[in-house]
């Protein structure tokens, strides 16, 4: 009988060696796309999360095979690899930024999370289940990413920065603009300038007018920014936004 409990949490040398280069292997290739795609963390980061989380696994599993036959000794293989699936999330938050009225870093973070998952699945010996999700997550990233930027070039938000001498037709020249080639206002908001320095120097007073803009297209709306920025009335534009 202890002969029995014993070898459940026991490993051969050759089958840890064989999960833990699995682990690297599998977290490698949903890597693979975030290192062409030219994300914080890359093909390396993500081999050395789910070597790391596959690590964590087997030492639970069977670091602590010395006390499984102490009476009053717990053994549960879990509680580490609870800590691996919260503590994940410090790395991924670091991934993730914001730009302008967009954030991004969100799908890096959840391929980190991802290949945490599958790590610890190699490393429990759940083989199966790694090979499956890192399938379909190499799909997501690869295939789905294309079919999301076809999407996302039809319809797009940006957000518009102008500054503008005040009481001037240049608002109202841009919004009746924008309306003319069925471009929707998604929200606009004006701030006074705090740093005028026209005002100082004899001009105009000037104001801040930020607009988020949807529309179709990229030619068009290159050119209307273009057409824009000569308004009368316009001092400055500055296009800040990042497709949302």
């Amino acid at each position: 009988m202890t002969n029995a409990v014993s070898s459940v949490w026991e490993i051969s040398y050759y089958e840890l060696t064989i999960r833990l280069l699995l682990a690297v292997v599998l977290g490698g290739l949903v890597g693979l796309e975030r290192e062409f795609g030219g994300h914080s963390a890359g093909f390396r980061t993500h081999i050395l999360v789910s070597l790391g989380s596959s690590t964590v696994v087997l030492l639970s599993m069977y670091g602590f095979a010395a006390f499984a036959n102490e009476p009053r000794v717990n053994l549960d293989p879990a509680r580490l690899a609870a800590q691996v699936i919260s503590g994940i999330g410090f790395l991924g938050a670091g991934t993730i930024l914001r730009k302008g009225n967009g954030i991004s870093g969100l799908t890096t973070a959840a391929s980190l999370w991802v290949v945490a998952a599958i790590g610890l699945s190699v490393g429990a010996g759940f083989y199966v289940a790694a090979a499956i999700s890192t399938t379909l997550a190499v799909i997501s990233l690869f295939v789905f990413n294309k079919l999301e930027k076809t999407f996302s070039r039809t319809k797009r938000i940006h957000e518009i920065r102008f500054k503008l001498a005040k009481h001037s037709s240049g608002l109202q020249d841009i919004v009746a603009t924008f309306h003319e080639h069925g471009m929707k206002i998604h929200k606009l908001s004006i701030l006074d300038d705090d740093d005028d320095s026209s005002e100082q120097m004899g001009g105009s007073k000037t104001m801040n007018v930020i607009i988020q803009v949807k529309f179709k297209g990229t030619s068009l709306f290159s050119d209307l920014t273009l057409v824009m920025a000569s308004m009368d009335g316009v001092r400055g534009m500055e296009i800040s936004g990042e497709p949302l």
